[in-house]
């Protein structure tokens, strides 16, 4: 089994900048694509940034130019810097792992969702 835990969120001004940090744990074969996500409250979730094993990144439109997401595999950690934090991006923001993992009795590729870390941009 696979675990995959978020960290970093918190209150932030407009304008700041917040560092997420995702770290997945368990028997892990290889790490494949990383995703950051977000949901706002009463909106659906959406996809934020994303990055392959080669570290080819896509961002949504809205967030180009402000956020960057990067991994460390040794580590097993994924990072979201935001910068030129807007009220707009207050969400819920979750990450997911997809892997190459042990779990039910062998190794298998599967998507691991952490349990999210909460983003305020509020004055």
């Amino acid at each position: 089994q696979v675990q995959v835990v978020e960290s970093g969120g918190g209150l932030v001004q407009p304008g700041g900048s917040l560092r997420l940090s995702c770290a997945a744990s368990g028997r892990l074969f290889s790490i494949n694509r990383i995703t950051w996500n977000r949901q706002a409250p009463e909106k659906e979730r959406e996809l934020v940034a994303t990055i392959d094993s080669g570290g080819s990144t896509d961002y949504a439109d809205s967030v180009k130019g402000r956020f960057t997401i990067s991994r460390d595999d040794a580590k097993k950690t994924a990072y979201l810097q935001m910068n030129s934090l807007k009220p707009e991006d207050t969400a819920a923001y979750y990450c997911s792992f997809d892997v190459t993992g042990w779990r039910g009795g062998s190794y298998s590729r599967f998507a691991s969702w952490g349990q999210g870390t909460q983003v305020t941009v509020s004055s």
